[in-house]
């Protein structure tokens, strides 16, 4: 470029290359962009029967929307220099972007209209798509969820996560066994993502740390000799409902610094010239890798540490554009650590002010324990994550050195606070010591952070009691409780558009926005004509449910039945043990003859088991042997159906939860954080039958004891009565419950794969079994009966559902980050600025 030239361009002023005219939103601009994408930018023609390319054009129809108001909403927030939270979880679990956009964007008429006129059918077309493998369970949904509802309440949120290649597994069935598949959701690309390649961070692995002295005379440590990673950022847009802003999800891709040894490559030796490129993506690959060996415990770690410092790399390299010190980055800045997987980031942080930006000690931490905020999402110590010393030294040797410090400071603070206690001192350290040292990351979170919170009252109450109750003893005003929430745009309005409009026709569209409003519903309860609308509309969504089941899995369920269903992640706490005790128990008295005032029953289970976990994938293997022998009596019938829904997700949520009657939360008290699945369930007028954990006790508390079918021991209970467990008593006691043992135990579900089941039998009798399975089971019969008695009360039971609907504006995702808002944050709402 000459000089003249480069004059020419530094004398004219700087315009906006991005300024268009705002893009339509009637159904010919629609038509005009889909058609536009499908032939031009996709090539197809009137040939292509695939419904990949429709989806693909229209998605970036929609996108080119979303990308207006995207860059606006982010003009907004830069121009107001406003408060900022940075969300770091390791899952999102967004389910379809489709859909949920047009819902947000209020074009899916729109859109419908113009796919009309073009004779294309949207809902196939929609279901084209795939799941984002980007989470496994109810962590991840939640995430999910909390970033829609920040969009929607104009709150400057991001998220931060990894764009994982694979998710954790597609699962399905081979003679009853979970089988794991690759979840490879990205293959045919994502077109809701943009590249940033410009806001690329580098990783460092490994090396050491060495002393060195600047030009002032001050010793500065530098870590070196590392292996080093880029982490190269994927955003994604996150619309609020109906209101111009579109915040960001943005995803963190490993790449190799170098794509290969070219020494390597021109000396013959192929393999190990893109050994570390290979070795680089690893760490993006898999959602969740197995960690039981050490090479699985290992990239775990990775990972970790990978979202944390590219993410608080990024948040620091934004602020130093438009600052040139930190001395307001805790005014400005917050940074939620959505449970334990991110809380490297602390160490992370403290290594970054230091050694990158010449910090003292002193100034890094405070700004550090002013900006982070940990979330805690589990009740079971064993969930806690901990990670050998050892495996810390040679991956992090920086960090530890720096976790050791902090260590050091907070002890020497809780030996003033309680001078002589070295059993306490022991109890708190970070650093477990013991024939293996392990960094106990659950408490590095607690010590760096200013706030800590639980999910819901009983989880936050327990938190105090009993796993954290040192810490709050020293720290009271630390701890808080946030009971979580889901989205009611995607778990209502989107999930269940007969229902939204019923409920939109008689108290108006408001609610979608501000669900306490579902409380004016009241009025209509006793009127006969809106109960017989509530009625159809659930027989309608349990028919499409049937037909997903019947499609699936290839039973078939009659909708006069009582839809009784749990889906969740399969784990011991969640007791699918449990249920499926109870449909052997109704097995057994049909088999006897004891149908009197029957109610026809089919129950739904589904939900993934983690790889390494023997038990639960035994689980899964006891209720598909069960469904085989119930689905295949001839004696049977009707009257009672089984299933196990294989590879769980949320799209197959989105038509479960409409269609369900009766919400099975049946964890053993004390266990479950909170839950969301409930939520969901309550949320479209499913009745619940629980045990008082988690959510369940605030559930209860909002629909009233008479709508929530009740069982089993409180957590108290459940503590008192371990000294004295007794199983064997209990099975002896109880006709019912040794009835259903002896058909365990005598192999009558597994006649051709004897003592298959043997470990959950010795579960189930074993005096320290942790969930307390036998203890529950005649509460939990005993209660079925009444969840029986009483669907077959149709006046009765509509309304218990319309009851459990109106009540559920207490769990809405907008309640939850408000109040995270109010306590934690402190963020100033910012409105997008219009599209023009």
């Amino acid at each position: 470029m000459n000089n003249n030239f480069k004059m020419m361009l530094k004398s004219k002023p700087v315009k906006d290359l991005t300024a268009l005219p705002a893009l339509g939103m009637d159904d010919k601009s629609i038509t005009q962009g889909f058609r536009h994408y499908y032939s031009h930018t996709l090539g197809r023609d009137r040939n292509c029967k695939s419904t990949h390319y429709p989806y693909k054009a229209l998605s970036l129809t929609i996108r080119d929307r979303l990308m207006e108001r995207w860059k606006n909403t982010h003009y907004a927030y830069q121009d107001q220099d406003c408060k900022r939270t940075y969300y770091l979880s390791l899952e999102f679990l967004m389910g379809r972007t489709l859909s949920n956009s047009m819902l947000n964007l209020d074009l899916h008429d729109t859109v419908q209209q113009a796919f009309y006129k073009m004779g294309l059918d949207l809902e196939e077309i929609s279901d084209t798509e795939q799941d984002a493998g980007l989470g496994n369970g109810g962590l991840g949904r939640l995430a999910a969820c909390f970033l829609d509802s920040c969009a929607t309440l104009q709150l400057p949120v991001k998220g931060y996560g990894l764009r994982y290649e694979y998710g954790m597994f597609r699962q399905h069935l081979e003679n009853g066994f979970q089988i794991e598949d690759t979840d490879h959701w990205l293959l045919d690309g994502n077109p809701w993502e943009l590249e940033r390649p410009e806001y690329t961070q580098r990783i460092k692995f490994g090396g050491y740390t060495e002393f060195r002295q600047s030009h002032e005379g001050q010793f500065k440590v530098h870590w070196t000799g590392t292996r080093d990673v880029l982490a190269v950022p994927y955003d994604i847009p996150i619309p609020g409902f109906q209101n111009g802003t579109v915040n960001t999800l943005r995803l963190w891709k490993a790449a190799a610094t170098d794509e290969f040894d070219l020494n390597e490559f021109n000396s013959g030796s192929y393999t190990e010239a893109v050994e570390e490129k290979n070795s680089a993506e690893h760490i993006t690959m898999v959602l969740y890798p197995n960690d039981s060996s050490e090479n699985g415990k290992e990239l775990r770690l990775r990972q970790q540490y990978f979202l944390a410092s590219a993410s608080l790399q990024d948040v620091i390299r934004e602020w130093l554009v438009h600052h040139d010190n930190f001395t307001q980055f805790a005014d400005k800045n917050c940074f939620q650590l959505n449970d334990t997987h991110p809380t490297i980031s602390i160490a992370e942080f403290m290594r970054l002010l230091m050694d990158e930006h010449d910090l003292s000690w002193e100034d890094a931490w405070t700004i550090s324990c002013k900006t982070m905020a940990y979330t805690n999402h589990t009740l079971l110590p064993e969930a806690l994550e901990k990670w050998s010393v050892h495996l810390f030294d040679s991956l992090l040797p920086r960090l530890l050195e720096i976790i050791h410090e902090i260590n050091a400071r907070f002890l020497k603070q809780v030996a003033m606070h309680w001078p002589g206690d070295t059993e306490r001192l022991r109890r708190m350290s970070i650093i477990e010591e013991g024939p293996i040292p392990q960094v106990r990351m659950a408490y590095l979170a607690i010590v760096g952070s200013f706030s800590v919170n639980g999910v819901a009252a009983l989880h936050t109450r327990l938190l105090k009691r009993g796993l954290f109750k040192d810490f709050y003893q020293l720290w009271p005003d630390k701890f808080n409780n946030k009971t979580n929430g889901v989205t009611p745009r995607r778990w209502l309005a989107g999930c269940n558009p007969q229902l939204r409009n019923l409920i939109t026709d008689t108290i108006g569209d408001k609610w979608i926005k501000d669900l306490s409003q579902l409380k004016k519903l009241k009025k209509s309860i006793n009127k006969k004509s809106f109960r017989n609308q509530w009625q159809k509309i659930k027989q309608n969504n349990k028919q499409k449910l049937a037909d997903l089941v019947h499609q699936t899995c290839n039973v078939e369920f009659k909708t006069d039945s009582l839809f009784d269903v749990q889906v969740k992640r399969i784990h011991e706490y969640k007791r699918q043990l449990l249920n499926i005790m109870h449909v052997i128990h109704l097995y057994n008295r049909i088999k006897a003859g004891d149908t009197k005032n029957w109610t026809n029953r089919c129950v739904l289970i589904g939900g993934k088991a983690a790889p390494g976990y023997a038990m639960a994938k035994l689980t899964i293997k006891l209720i598909n042997n069960v469904a085989d022998v119930v689905n295949n009596d001839p004696d049977i019938g009707d009257l009672l159906k089984v299933a196990f829904f294989p590879n769980y997700c949320v799209s197959a949520m989105e038509v479960i939860c409409p269609g369900t009657d009766l919400s099975e939360q049946v964890s053993t008290a004390g266990k479950e954080a909170s839950g969301t699945g409930n939520m969901k369930f309550m949320m479209n007028g499913a009745l619940t039958i629980g045990t008082l954990d988690g959510a369940n006790i605030e559930i209860r508390e909002e629909v009233g004891d008479d709508n929530f079918f009740l069982f089993g021991l409180t957590a108290e209970e459940v503590e008192t009565s371990r000294s004295h467990y007794n199983p064997l008593q209990l099975i002896q006691d109880d006709t019912d419950l040794r009835n259903v043992m002896r058909m365990l135990e005598t192999g009558y579900f597994n006649q051709f794969e004897p003592g298959l089941f043997d470990p959950v039998i010795q579960a189930i009798k074993n005096p320290h079994d942790l969930w307390m399975t036998a203890a529950d089971f005649r509460s939990y019969i005993d209660t079925q009966e009444q969840v029986s008695q009483a669907y077959q009360d149709n006046k009765r039971w509509t309304t218990m559902s319309i009851i459990n609907s109106l009540s559920s504006g207490k769990f809405s995702t907008d309640r939850t980050m408000q109040e995270y808002n109010r306590d934690i944050w402190n963020l100033e709402t910012v409105a997008a600025y219009p599209v023009e």
